[in-house]
């Protein structure tokens, strides 16, 4: 009898406490963002290490990339009437509606040759082209931060083995879950991974020229489920990319405005608190319909004019005619793709790059060249580049860069231009002792005048010395200080670079600048 008094006790007790641990344990999984504007607003959108980033890479590459005609808005404009990509349709591979709809180039058919069109790439070992090594370590090579997949376009696939949505990539085409070798692959490298959410235009206007249908499955592709049900499945998605892959930036396209406030919320919530559990900070951004308290505003091609007080990115593309691959694509300068990373770096902003590679898995020379060619520079001057902070003037020159606005903001987009040797970026060291000014191009008389460090504006006493970034045997150069500017005398002229960095350490934080009168 003794001993059962005993026991009840040590039972009892051995019951509290393993109550007591299950609480705590319970306490760490308590959301501490609740789905509303206030709640969400004490976040925050920029952590240190997206601003010590700067560059990132990702890709548009998926379905739409089979015709490899005209654009990735392939499939809203092939039920365009009349339209150039409809007329292309019709002649390669059928009538829309009746004989060829989309999703025919998901789950595989001929085309009027007999040619068979599906997207289906197969990884190397297996005999394809696709290697997500091999794209990882080009992305490393051309000095990204962060790399990933555009995971669902607007057109409706999904790149990922989704449960929500059946027309994904593990259950179709390439019977593979992309995103997860993409992921794994990227995080190899040491890179933060970003997937980027397309699909609130999928359901807001994308196919509005499908024909209606009553196939589930299919309504579900092409967004004719009703607007409940649409942003049920909307929301599903972005939970199952969450769960499944703890993205560190999840970038939003347009439309977001089209998406009742209290999911777009619910999403927004969501990411922030599973963060929160993984212990790590996240970044989230927006076109439209969020703002700089809860999320990274985005710029499509261009980025501002003027150096903001907001930490922002914009997205561009090494092409000039399309995101994703086309026959005949168009490549922009890797001079004026570099040269537009310094501008934005320089206005307080990240620059996301978008590559396009071919269906099969391949991406293209020149476009591996342009990033290998941006790769080499950062590697020898990304010292006035990573880590760095926007100083209080962005630069000065004549070429103008930026202008790009978002989505719903006059979407007045501008194309990445190469600077000259009169124009001038500037970053500083985050202890704000070290000014880099990079110089878009050497100029003939090896002398630069820098403006804004003129008389009047900045007090230079404190000026310790003043070098070339990255030379063998680095020499304090010959420097003087006017009313105009401060000249610099440079050293015969190194081998050719995209551009050149001239550092200025100084003693104590670099000295306060103001605009002469006369500006």
């Amino acid at each position: 009898m003794k001993h059962k008094m005993l026991y009840y006790p040590v039972i009892f007790l051995v019951i509290l406490l393993a109550g007591c641990g299950s609480k705590k344990e319970e306490k760490k999984e308590v959301d501490i963002y609740q789905p509303t504007w206030e709640s969400l607003e004490k976040v925050n959108p920029v952590p240190e290490w997206f601003k010590d980033a700067k560059f990132g890479i990702y890709f548009h590459w998926g379905v739409y990339s089979v015709p490899a005609f005209a654009n990735e808005w392939y499939p809203k404009n092939m039920y365009g009437v009349d339209s150039r990509v409809n007329k292309h349709h019709k002649e390669v591979y059928g009538d829309l509606a009746s004989e060829w709809p989309y999703h025919y180039f998901i789950e595989g058919a001929k085309d009027k040759q007999g040619n068979w069109a599906e997207f289906a790439p197969k990884l190397k070992s297996n005999g394809g082209e696709f290697d997500p090594a091999e794209w990882a370590q080009l992305f490393a090579d051309a000095g990204a931060k962060f790399a990933g997949p555009v995971a669902e376009h607007h057109d409706g696939f999904s790149m990922w083995a989704s449960k929500v949505n059946p027309w994904n990539a593990k259950d179709k085409g390439p019977q593979m879950d992309l995103v997860k070798v993409l992921a794994d692959a990227i995080r190899e490298k040491d890179m933060k991974l970003i997937l980027s959410m397309h699909h609130a235009y999928n359901i807001t206007g994308f196919y509005e020229h499908v024909p209606k249908t009553d196939d589930p499955e299919l309504q579900k592709l092409y967004g004719q489920l009703g607007k409940e049900k649409n942003e049920q499945v909307w929301l599903e998605k972005h939970k199952e990319i969450i769960d499944n892959y703890q993205p560190d930036i999840i970038w939003q396209d347009f439309n977001l405005t089209e998406i009742t406030d209290s999911v777009l919320l619910q999403f927004v919530a969501y990411y922030y608190n599973s963060a929160n559990k993984w212990n790590k900070e996240v970044v989230n951004t927006y076109k439209d319909a969020l703002n700089t308290d809860v999320a990274v505003l985005d710029y499509e091609r261009g980025g501002p004019f003027e150096l903001k007080d907001y930490y922002w990115l914009t997205d561009d593309a090494i092409s000039r005619s399309s995101w994703c691959y086309t026959e005949g694509i168009g490549y922009y300068s890797a001079t004026a793709v570099l040269h537009s990373l310094f501008d934005r770096i320089s206005k307080n902003g990240n620059l996301l790059l978008n590559i396009s590679p071919k269906a099969d898995g391949s991406i293209p020379q020149k476009q591996k060249d342009i990033l290998l060619a941006m790769g080499n520079w950062l590697k020898k001057y990304g010292e006035a580049v990573y880590s760095t902070r926007a100083w209080v003037k962005f630069g000065e020159g004549p070429t103008e860069m930026g202008s790009g606005h978002p989505h719903g903001e006059g979407a007045s987009f501008t194309t990445p231009v190469e600077g000259t040797s009169d124009d001038i970026r500037f970053t500083r060291s985050k202890d704000n002792k070290t000014l880099y000014a990079i110089v878009l191009g050497w100029p003939e008389d090896n002398t630069v005048t820098v403006e804004s460090l003129a008389q009047g504006n900045i007090n230079l006493a404190s000026l310790q010395s003043v070098f070339l970034l990255n030379q063998n045997s680095p020499v304090n150069l010959e420097h003087y200080q006017e009313k105009d500017g401060l000249r610099v005398v440079l050293p015969a002229k190194p081998e050719n670079e995209m551009a050149y960095v001239i550092k200025f350490n100084f003693e104590g934080e670099i000295p306060g600048w103001k605009k002469i009168a006369e500006e």
